[in-house]
């Protein structure tokens, strides 16, 4: 078959794909070099072409004109669900048989595992998670790698700790691509890498520049108008969105930092009339999906949604990416509003930066790579165990968060130093060097794109250049629409009606916080007999804050008194205001605790203060005022009884927290004397949660001191 004959085929299985069978679509001649480079001369690929280029048209069509050539299956790498399905039902379109293994199907896993080895599957879409999977690892792994046809690696920028979005579980293709028959084409594709980025997944996928075609195109986006609109604060932007939303094109997508401001956008604008549903890491699977096909059909207005919709949804006719807060990089931000306007002419982009933008950033900032100490005593206590250890046993060693060990682990692993296992983690014994300058950099790269983000925010210059510039494409020039390029057009004015109501909503204090219920693992190994199940009479019960750190309400309220230089003093009358309201409500909510107002046993009977090193007076004047306030005794303040503090361990996992706590607490006899002659529940008062092993220490002391019940009322919780 000569190249014209191949390029009508291509062009036929585009026509189906795009839902146009005999229809007049063709391969634009960029797209059909990388299928040509695939399909003819089975070489490797990296692509980074803007979003909407058509990057999976590529891989489908390939997909099908090798299949008819008698090649093995197709193995997609990709990083989200709702790309995931997007993909399968494209390919569908084009007769295409795609199925997918991820975290949402593991009851399909082993009807698919068999599909697979029958050839009944044309294109298999795996998660990077699954690459690092014991099981799917050791044995369906080898498997597709010997029978793959075409490996694709979607969203490759994933694969480098340079870029904005590394993880490490992409780096498991290293051993994939080893183990790739000679002549298997590999394409590698994004939208979001500037050229570091660009060599270092080239390099790591064994696509040099003298063995692999690199395809990359202007990262200009025609149907974009970007603007930013600056407003004093979280209500003032609430309200813009119910004053303005109406005036956005088509259905969109509005992007909030944290899940709590998610939630509380949502909550407003569903009570301002508006059909929008909230998308987060909070929001289970069944609810994703029907959120996912209500933006598509044009049922809501908008999704307000986290990063957890991000790369890779497919809304041609996206109307407009709005932002209430800005990401920590503008290469994040290119892709995420690179969602809109892939299908339309026109499409609207708008930032509202706020103050606690930064706030936001720092507190989730604890992502780089642990210094040198922790990663040794990692590797020692693999090495000294003899046996694998699960993530939970290596936090009785080792100081560190859950979701940064497991990380350091992913990244120990495709080191060589590391393995996964049955049963958790071993050590190799390779040798390992810590490549200090390279974390290093990679911190340095973060700063900076934080500063560029800022810098983005202030820019007189045209947006859209200053995005592309940020991804080093070589033709940034001004778009000639943006604010700065043609003015601003759209009015930050909000009438005080819509602010009195959007002021009360994030006014409006309250979050339940949910108590420990079991021991962390390894605690014996630590000297302290501690595991299973908390008794229930020895658990606190389901509490209350006034926000979350995280929120754009009470969070930005919170964040300034609880910082870590703010300095002590009484609680702010609002605050404890605020403290008495939540009161009233939890004694009023289904299963609060005063669910019958008949039962006086249920209401509090008294009042006690965990100790605070760094906010004594903080914590102290916020249980005596409640105290006054709700006339109950103030029954006293629980003591240290050891040389560390209860808030020692605050950044770190559950186990060196409790290790922490161990003894930090006592009950004095004057407070044990009086919960004895005080029946009925306690308010345990504290600044802040972050874990709730303080609250469940303290709380089992009280519990063993003769307390009832043990309600719990923090000012801020975290996340």
């Amino acid at each position: 078959m000569d190249e014209r004959e191949l390029r009508a085929e291509a062009d036929a299985i585009l026509a189906e794909l795009v839902g146009d069978p005999g229809g007049a679509a063709r391969l634009r001649e960029d797209q059909w070099q990388a299928v040509s480079a695939l399909v003819e001369e089975r070489r490797r690929a990296l692509v980074v072409q803007r979003t909407g280029w058509g990057k999976s048209a590529v891989y489908f069509v390939a997909t099908a004109l090798l299949r008819r050539r008698g090649a093995g299956p197709t193995v997609i790498v990709s990083p989200l669900l709702a790309l995931m399905r997007n993909q399968v039902e494209a390919a569908e379109r084009a007769g295409i048989r795609a199925r997918t293994i991820n975290s949402a199907n593991p009851e399909e896993w082993g009807a698919i595992h068999e599909e697979v080895e029958r050839g009944g599957t044309d294109v298999l879409l795996v998660s990077p998670e699954r690459l690092n999977s014991v099981d799917f690892r050791d044995q369906l792994l080898p498997r597709l790698a010997a029978t793959t046809g075409l490996l694709v690696v979607d969203e490759a920028h994933c694969i480098s700790d340079w870029g904005h979005d590394f993880r490490p579980d992409y780096r498991r293709l290293r051993a994939m691509l080893a183990d790739l028959r000679p002549g298997v084409p590999v394409l590698a594709t994004t939208a979001t890498a500037n050229a570091r980025v660009t060599a270092d997944v080239a390099e790591q996928l064994g696509t040099g520049a003298g063995e692999a075609l690199v395809l990359r195109g202007p990262l200009e986006r025609e149907s974009l108008r970007l603007g930013v609109v600056r407003l004093p604060d979280a209500a003032h932007r609430l309200a813009w969105l119910a004053e303005h939303l109406d005036e956005l094109p088509g259905s969109g997508i509005i992007y909030a930092l944290t899940v709590s401001a998610a939630e509380e956008a949502t909550a407003y604008l569903r009570q301002r009339g508006f059909p929008v549903a909230s998308y987060t890491g909070r929001t289970e699977n069944a609810d994703r999906l029907q959120a996912e096909e209500d933006l598509l059909a044009n049922r809501v207005k908008a999704l307000v949604a986290t990063s957890a919709l991000g790369m890779g949804f497919d809304k041609p006719d996206l109307g407009f990416v709005l932002h209430l807060g800005a990401p920590s990089s503008p290469i994040a931000y290119y892709q995420q509003v690179g969602r809109a306007g892939r299908g339309v002419a026109h499409a609207e982009v708008l930032l509202l930066p706020g103050a606690e933008d930064e706030a936001i950033w720092r507190y989730f900032a604890d992502t780089a790579f642990p210094p040198e100490a922790q990663v040794r005593q990692t590797l020692a206590a693999l090495a000294d165990a003899g046996r694998p250890l699960s993530v939970p046993a290596l936090e009785a060693v080792v100081d560190l968060r859950r979701s940064r060990l497991e990380t350091m682990l992913k990244v120990l692993d495709v080191d060589g130093a590391v393995k996964r296992v049955k049963g958790g983690w071993t050590a190799t014994g390779a040798e390992w060097v810590y490549d200090a300058e390279r974390y290093a950099w990679v911190a340095r790269q973060r700063a900076a794109e934080q500063q560029a983000m800022r810098d983005y925010v202030r820019t007189s210059r045209c947006r859209m250049e200053f995005l592309r510039r940020q991804l080093d494409d070589e033709g940034a020039a001004p778009c000639g629409r943006c604010d700065n390029c043609a003015g601003p057009w759209a009015d930050s004015a909000v009438s005080a009606e819509t602010l009195t109501a959007a002021e009360k909503e994030l006014d409006r204090p309250g979050t339940e916080i949910e108590p420990r219920r079991m021991w962390p693992t390894g605690m014996p190994a630590l000297g302290i007999e501690l595991k299973g199940r908390i008794p229930a009479a020895e658990q606190c019960a389901t509490g209350r804050a006034l926000g979350r750190l995280s929120d754009i309400g009470w969070g930005n309220r919170l964040r300034p008194l609880l910082a870590e230089n703010a300095p002590d003093g009484p609680v702010p009358d609002d605050v404890l205001r605020a403290a008495v309201a939540v009161l009233a409500d939890w004694a009023r909510s289904p299963g609060g605790w005063a669910p019958n107002v008949q039962d006086a046993t249920a209401r509090p009977a008294g009042v006690v203060a965990v100790p605070s090193l760094a906010r004594p007076q903080l914590v102290g004047s916020l249980a005596q005022g409640i105290a006054t306030v709700g006339r109950l005794p103030f029954l006293g303040t629980l003591a240290y009884g050891g040389p560390g503090g209860a808030h020692a361990a605050r950044r770190s996992n559950s186990a060196q927290r409790l290790r922490a706590l161990s003894g930090a607490f006592t009950v004095p006899e004057e407070l044990a004397d009086a919960l004895r002659n005080t029946p009925g529940p306690v308010l345990l008062v504290d600044d802040y949660t972050d874990s709730g092993w303080t609250l469940a220490v303290a709380a089992r002391l009280l519990r063993r001191a003769g307390s009832e019940r043990v309600l719990p009322l923090v000012l801020a919780a975290a996340g």
